[in-house]
């Protein structure tokens, strides 16, 4: 395992994780992800192998649908550097390009349906 640092644009959400090389990742379809773009790690995170650190108020919060997963932004920059994921509800998907170090677009991924969930 190694540890991991990143943050957003702006830098008011930053945070550190423990979890294998990103070698690959994944792309949603569901209607938000679709939207954001965003290539995920492949890998979830647990709630114990991430720290988070947040000046003030910038992290938001958005939920939709069933309210399982958890799509966290900074209200200062709009970045999006993870979710909670409905698969795996309070485990953490990571924004690739938040991540110190991966460039995502010379990543492979895969995708999954999350428009039939």
């Amino acid at each position: 395992m190694k540890e991991h640092t990143g943050s957003c644009h702006c830098g008011a959400i930053r945070f550190r994780f423990r979890g294998p090389e990103i070698e690959n990742g994944l792309r949603c379809n569901c209607s938000i992800c679709r939207r954001k773009g965003a290539l995920m790690t492949a890998f979830t995170v647990a709630p114990e192998d991430i720290e988070i650190e947040v000046d003030s108020d910038a992290l938001g919060t958005y939920e939709f649908g069933r309210h399982i997963a958890k799509h966290h932004f900074c209200r200062r920059c709009g970045i999006y550097p993870f979710h909670q994921t409905m698969s795996k509800p309070g485990h953490y998907r990571i924004n690739a390009g938040c991540v110190d170090g991966v460039e995502p677009s010379r990543l492979p991924f895969t995708l999954i349906d999350g428009a039939s969930f």
